[in-house]
């Protein structure tokens, strides 16, 4: 599996500002560059080794942060015009890496529950949840060349 960002792919260290009293995460603003529009937010809740996915969105855009927990996030880009066409992206999210991760239309995504605790994935979507515009495969299809297994560098 190669490192290579996948075309449209944006990350984005995000701001945690802690005090005596918790903390403020923040996530996306409308007057970021990379917001493109409003359609929802809504919370994913995803258990310890768990496997979400994959699904790929034909019109929307999804901006992820994991709020609570870790999650590893895995895109693949299977666009035939896409210069990055065939690249699998892994990306580690969560309290100790908290960052923005938007994901444009068409690229395949799922995500896996790491560690000891229930993790809560953070969507802001640029539409709101539409049935007729989301694709699904099991997470062990083999059209995408992936291993959700534990990799023991």
């Amino acid at each position: 599996m190669t490192a290579k960002q996948i075309d449209g792919v944006v990350t984005k260290k995000l701001r945690q500002i802690a005090d005596e009293r918790g903390k403020i995460m923040h996530m996306l603003r409308s007057d970021d560059e990379i917001f493109e529009q409003f359609g929802e937010i809504y919370f994913s809740q995803v258990y310890p080794q768990v496997i979400k996915g994959w699904h790929l969105h034909t019109r929307m855009t999804l901006n992820y942060a994991v709020v609570y927990g870790t999650i590893k996030l895995v895109l693949f880009d299977d666009r035939e015009d896409s210069p990055t066409r065939g690249v699998l992206q892994e990306i580690f999210l969560g309290e100790a890496d908290y960052q923005l991760v938007k994901i444009p239309p068409l690229i395949w995504n799922g995500f896996k529950g790491i560690g000891v605790t229930p993790s809560i994935v953070a969507n802001c979507a640029s539409i709101p949840h539409d049935p007729e515009e989301i694709k699904r495969l099991d997470p062990f299809d083999k059209s995408i060349p992936y291993d959700w297994a534990i990799q023991h560098r």
